[in-house]
């Protein structure tokens, strides 16, 4: 794991940003199309405002999709996918293709197989940002999930995910899926985060979800 500090928050998520944006302009001078997956939540929302504006980047060959959704319509305020037309797919990352991770079917695993099928073409991912709750979930990924066993240690690419204290059911990115990108970023704000983050590194993955990913990663942290 690679920890850079930064001095505010505002600070580092433009470095992020500006840096995630060098990162897909590399892949895209040997490759025909990249793919970019990031979290929800409004953490990730500056990071946003960065890359959105980024005319450099040839959006168009670059294919977004979330690391987890709720499964919800668009049209609800609790919608990843809704943030992510509003900060990301806008300006000249309007030109982006966007993956969908929801199917508006009434659960999730009514949808899976169309949803796995519409996103193996564009895997590995090519960059990847997350986030960390407190409670060391990432993703979809939650200490106590029903599924939690196998969205670590399983082969799938999606994992339907239900989770105490969720109030929706969930889809996620499988840890597999996660581990295998080729660039994978962190982004963590405060004190307490900071904490949790150093308690993950003593704990199992069941315990503390994130550790099945922090090596190799580079986490960016700030304290306010």
């Amino acid at each position: 794991m690679n920890l850079i500090e930064y001095p505010d928050a505002e600070m580092m998520m433009m470095d992020v940003g500006n840096t995630i944006a060098g990162e897909l302009e590399a892949h895209l001078l040997t490759n025909d199309s990249v793919s970019f997956a990031v979290p929800g939540g409004t953490t990730p929302g500056p990071i946003f405002d960065v890359l959105c504006g980024a005319k450099h980047i040839d959006w168009a060959r670059v294919h977004v999709m979330l690391t987890d959704e709720r499964w919800v319509p668009e049209t609800s305020e609790r919608s990843n996918t809704r943030l992510l037309r509003e900060r990301l797919l806008i300006d000249a990352a309007a030109a982006a293709i966007y993956m969908p991770l929801y199917g508006g079917t009434d659960t999730p695993e009514e949808s899976l197989a169309a949803l796995e099928a519409g996103i193996l073409d564009v895997l590995p991912i090519s960059v990847l940002l997350l986030g960390m709750g407190t409670d060391m979930h990432t993703a979809s990924i939650f200490p106590g999930a029903d599924k939690l066993n196998e969205a670590l240690h399983g082969n799938a690419v999606l994992v339907p995910m239900r989770a105490p204290g969720a109030p929706e059911p969930r889809i996620t990115l499988s840890a597999k899926v996660l581990k295998a990108a080729m660039s994978r970023h962190i982004v963590i704000i405060g004190q307490e985060k900071r904490e949790a983050l150093n308690r993950a590194k003593s704990l199992s993955p069941e315990e503390a979800p994130i550790a099945a990913l922090l090596a190799e990663s580079t986490v960016h942290w700030a304290e306010s």
